[in-house]
C-alpha cells in the first residue's frame, strides 16, 4: 500500500457532534461534511452522526449525490447556488435542497423548496438587502424553507453584532413569504459565541472535527485524524545530498518515507531531514508508519495557515481507517 494512512477516530467525530447537541439544544442541526467531511470522509461521518444531525451541508451537489447513494436520507442543504441547469437537474433528481442567492438562482430552482442566503457582509453568496424583496417574487409563497447567512469575522463580537440586527431585518422580510422558514447564520465560531446567535438552527463544520475557528477554544472537542507516512527504504547514504537539498552534516543512514507535497503537505514545513520532494521526503528516525500529522491546529501554525486547509489537504492521497474506541 503506497498511499498515506489516514486514521479517523469516529468515536471522536460522535463524541464533538454530542458536544455541539448539547450547546444548542433542540434548535436545527445542519452538519456540514462538505470537501469530503473535511478530508475526513462524507459518508462516513455522515452515517456515524445520521442520527445526532437534523441535516447536512455539503458545497457541491454531486457532494450531496455522494451522500444519497451512499444511503444518507436526511435532508441536504447545497451551499453554492446552482450556476447552470444540469446543477438544478442534479439537485431535484438527487432529492437536495438548493441554495438561492440572486435572481438567477432563484429562476434555476423553478419552484423547489429553497434556502435563502443573505448577504449581511461577507460579499460572497447572498442576496443583498436591494435586491430581496424581488428574489423572493420570483419564489411560491412558501417554499423558503430556511434563510442563512454568515459570520464573517465570528471572533468579533462589534462585527457579529452588525450582521445579526442587519440578518434580523432580512428574517423579518423573508417570514412574511414564507412563514415557516428557519433563519439560521452560526456555523462554529457563531455557535461559541452562544445565545441570540443560534436562532432556529446551526451549520456546524469544524468543530464536528476537533477543532475551533480563530479566536476561540473549546477544551471538550477531541481531534478526529491522524496521519502516517509509510517506510519505504532504508537507505544507505551516498554522496552529500538529502532529496533535493545540499546535506549541512553527515548522515550514517537515512528512511524514506512515501509522502511528499503531492499528497496535501507543505514542501515549505520540513518533515524528517530538509524539505519535501514531491513523492517522498527522508529521515532519521524509522518507524513502520511515521505520524505526520497529529494536531491540525500546531501543523498549520507551522504552514502559516489554519486547521481548515490542512484538514482539507492532508488527506489527498491517502487510505482512510476507520475506527470506533469505546473511550475518547
Amino acid at each position: 500500500m503506497q498511499k498515506t494512512l489516514s486514521v479517523i477516530n469516529l468515536s471522536a467525530i460522535r463524541k464533538n457532534a454530542l458536544h455541539v447537541r448539547n450547546l444548542i439544544g433542540a434548535r436545527r442541526f445542519w452538519a456540514v461534511v462538505k470537501a469530503d467531511g473535511y478530508g475526513h470522509g462524507a459518508v462516513e461521518v455522515a452515517r456515524e452522526i445520521q442520527d445526532i444531525a437534523d441535516g447536512f451541508c455539503v458545497a457541491l451537489a454531486e457532494e450531496g449525490a455522494e451522500l444519497r447513494l451512499n444511503g444518507v436520507t436526511k435532508p441536504i442543504l447545497v451551499l453554492a447556488p446552482p450556476l447552470d441547469c444540469g446543477d438544478a437537474e442534479r439537485i431535484k433528481y438527487y432529492n437536495l435542497t438548493p441554495t438561492v442567492t440572486d435572481r438567477r438562482s432563484a429562476v434555476l430552482t423553478d419552484g423547489a423548496a429553497c434556502h435563502l442566503a443573505v448577504n449581511t457582509g461577507m460579499n460572497r453568496y447572498g442576496c443583498c438587502d436591494v435586491e430581496l424583496e424581488e428574489v423572493l417574487k420570483l419564489l411560491p409563497e412558501g417554499s423558503v424553507e430556511g434563510v442563512y447567512s454568515h459570520l464573517y469575522a465570528a471572533e468579533n463580537g462589534e462585527e457579529s453584532g452588525k450582521q445579526l440586527s442587519s440578518f434580523k431585518v432580512a428574517v423579518e422580510m423573508v417570514k412574511k413569504h414564507s412563514p415557516q422558514a428557519l433563519a439560521h447564520i452560526s456555523a462554529s465560531g457563531g455557535i461559541l459565541r452562544g445565545g441570540e446567535y443560534l436562532l432556529d438552527g446551526v451549520r456546524c463544520g469544524i468543530m464536528l472535527y476537533g477543532y475551533t475557528p480563530v479566536g476561540f477554544k473549546d477544551p471538550l472537542l477531541t481531534p478526529a485524524l491522524k496521519v502516517y507516512a509509510r517506510l519505504a527504504r532504508e537507505t544507505p547514504v551516498t554522496g552529500g545530498g538529502v532529496g533535493y537539498n545540499i546535506a549541512d552534516r553527515e548522515y550514517e543512514k537515512l528512511y524514506t518515507y512515501r509522502l511528499g507535497y503531492a499528497d496535501g503537505f507543505r514542501r515549505c514545513v520540513p518533515l524528517g531531514e530538509k524539505t519535501l520532494c514531491m513523492d517522498a521526503f527522508v529521515s532519521t528516525q524509522r518507524y513502520n508508519y511515521l505520524p505526520v500529522m497529529t494536531d491540525a491546529d500546531e501543523y498549520a501554525e507551522e504552514c502559516g495557515t489554519i486547521s481548515y486547509e490542512v484538514l482539507c489537504s492532508v488527506t489527498r492521497r491517502s487510505l482512510k481507517i476507520y475506527e470506533k474506541p469505546t473511550e475518547v
